[in-house]
């Protein structure tokens, strides 16, 4: 049996890299990257062919979704089993201000991929989607069948997608698709490592101008940053902070793998991917604190708008049906490969 062929789009950004990554330590799979360098780097892409060696299975193409007619040159001159679609605007702020870039860049982006998908035969595709579909829920934890309400135009880039997704595969029986909702996702590459002093990471978040509360502790214990911020400390949770569930970005990309196998001979879902549990931002502040070794200068700001209390995923459906399992539910191992990575890029 021929390995598989297999189109990542975005997989030079932080979570498509990490499936990438994966993709070439537990398979054979040979791995087309689509990606405009906008945010995803050239560095990641060295990162990524040093791990594939001399096998050959890494194809990089530089190029933006919004050239259709390059995209579908690409369809034409391979073929491909599956699809994994990261590539997407996902700065909540921005999309207020920028309204229509992430409605095209997102949601007419995906459609144009899902005809072409349709069009050559590509029957199974994986969409990266997030809990800001859900807005501000009503119930905690989050279930997949939780009202989807997006506060921002974000969200409902990612919920307008999801239809276009779904209802594409009602009228096609062939087509099949995951569509997972991620979380808080953070940390860098284990590369193996069991314990905290042996994590080494080779690529993970180098977003510019982070908004994630773990990337920006790092920073700051690192003395890149002379100060951060909690954004509020009066919401309805035992310390007054925000909590949120986060997930090691390789027990994500883990997730990736399972539901390319679970299509093979199942039906297409939708699957929140979080470990069902939170933590504060005083709690993630203090961890980090702790494997730094810093206490670093930290302040208190007013609330942002439509930040929720409380955003935990009900996980139960995806440990279940796929049999997901979890490996780095830590949240020290999440801080320290976060730090570890810092301490790289400085």
């Amino acid at each position: 049996m021929r390995p598989e062929s297999i189109l990542v789009t975005g997989g030079a950004g932080y979570i498509g890299s990490h499936v990438v990554k994966q993709l070439l330590e537990k398979s054979d799979a040979n791995i087309t990257i689509i990606d405009n360098l906008s945010t995803g780097t050239r560095g990641r892409i060295d990162a990524l062919e040093a791990i594939a060696g001399r096998s050959g299975r890494i194809d990089f193409i530089e190029a933006d979704l919004a050239d259709f007619s390059m995209i579908e040159g690409v369809f034409k001159a391979k073929k491909f089993d599956a699809l994994i679609h990261f590539a997407a605007s996902i700065v909540v702020p921005e999309s207020v201000e920028k309204p229509l870039k992430y409605y095209m860049n997102n949601t007419v982006n995906t459609t144009n991929l899902v005809s072409l998908l349709n069009e050559y035969g590509v029957n199974r595709m994986i969409f990266s989607s997030t809990a800001a579909v859900y807005g501000e829920p009503d119930e905690v934890p989050v279930k997949e069948g939780t009202q989807t309400a997006p506060i921002n135009p974000y969200g409902m880039s990612k919920l307008m997608s999801e239809s276009v997704i779904k209802d594409a595969a009602a009228a096609n029986t062939e087509f099949k698709f995951a569509i997972l909702r991620y979380f808080n996702v953070a940390g860098a590459d284990m590369n193996g490592a069991e314990a905290l002093n042996e994590i080494a990471p080779r690529i993970g978040q180098s977003f510019p101008n982070a908004t994630h509360l773990i990337k920006i502790a790092a920073e700051t214990a690192l003395g890149k940053r002379d100060k951060m911020y909690i954004f509020g400390e009066d919401f309805n949770t035992h310390d007054g902070t925000g909590m949120r569930d986060y997930i090691h970005v390789d027990d994500l990309a883990d997730a990736h793998l399972e539901a390319l196998d679970y299509l093979q001979n199942r039906d297409s879902d939708i699957f929140n991917v979080g470990y069902g549990h939170g933590y504060s931002v005083k709690e993630v502040i203090e961890v980090m604190k702790d494997v730094s070794g810093v206490d670093f200068r930290v302040e208190i700001g007013p609330r942002r708008a439509g930040d929720p209390a409380v955003l935990v995923s009900d996980n139960s459906k995806i440990c279940e049906k796929m049999g997901w399992k979890p490996k780095f539910d830590d949240l020290a191992k999440i801080c320290k490969s976060a730090l570890e990575w810092e301490k790289k890029i400085s």
